[in-house]
C-alpha cells in the first residue's frame, strides 16, 4: 500500500519524525516498509512562463520564437509545440536545470 506522509499526518502527530525513522517504526510494528520515495525533488528549479508573443522561425518549419515572461524577465525561447500561443501559461526548464531521471 502506497501513501503519503502527508495524508498520514491527518491521523496521527509525526512532527519529530524524520520520514525514514517513520519506516523503522513501522517496520519495528510489524508493517513492513519496502521503500520510502520523496516526490518532486528538484523541481524547484521548474518555473512557469507566460507566452507574450510567437513567430515563425526563420530557418525551421516546425519551431516558433517565442518571447516568454518569466517572473519580471522577458526571454527568447524556441519552441516546437504546434500548439503554442500568446497567453498560454507553461513550465519551463531554463538551461543547465536538472530534471529528476535525467
Amino acid at each position: 500500500m502506497k501513501f503519503t506522509l502527508t495524508w498520514l499526518k491527518k491521523y496521527i502527530a509525526l512532527d519529530s519524525l524524520t520520514p525514514d525513522q517513520l519506516a523503522e517504526r513501522l517496520t519495528m510494528l510489524g508493517l513492513e516498509v519496502d521503500a520510502v520515495e520523496e516526490l518532486y525533488v528538484g523541481l524547484d528549479a521548474i518555473k512557469t512562463a507566460k507566452v507574450l508573443s510567437v513567430q515563425k522561425h526563420p530557418n525551421a518549419d516546425r519551431l516558433s520564437l517565442c518571447e516568454v515572461e518569466i517572473g519580471d524577465e522577458k526571454v527568447p525561447i524556441v519552441c516546437g509545440a504546434s500548439n503554442v500561443r500568446p497567453g498560454l501559461i507553461t513550465a519551463i526548464a531554463r538551461p543547465g536545470v536538472k530534471l529528476p531521471g535525467g
